[in-house]
């Protein structure tokens, strides 16, 4: 058995409150918390991603696409997709991101 926690997971390299909780050979499972208004810029990846949403609020937006979410909803995007991430709720936006290798 192999554990993390937030205080141990690999932090992601850009500058915001993510965390490596999972690396695979197919998968990898990010854990991304955004305070109050703290946005993840779009862009894109070559890989597929799904949002599944912890707690608080925000807007999931695509180039052609925003969507209000909360808590209990999951969001899959394609690759090649331009997605971003705002926090628009006073308190933190947790974002369990599984990137789909």
């Amino acid at each position: 058995m192999k554990i993390k926690t937030l205080t141990t997971a690999e932090k992601v390299p850009f500058n915001l409150d993510g965390r490596k909780m999972y690396i695979g050979p197919n998968a990898e499972l990010i854990h991304l918390s955004l305070k109050p208004g703290e946005v993840l810029e779009k862009h894109s990846n070559p890989f597929d991603v799904v949002f599944y949403i912890l707690e608080g609020s925000g807007i999931v937006e695509t180039d052609d696409q925003s969507i209000n979410v909360e808590p209990d909803m999951s969001i899959e995007i394609e690759m090649g997709i331009n997605r971003g991430i705002t926090n628009t709720g006073d308190k933190a936006l947790r974002v369990l991101v599984v990137k789909i290798l």
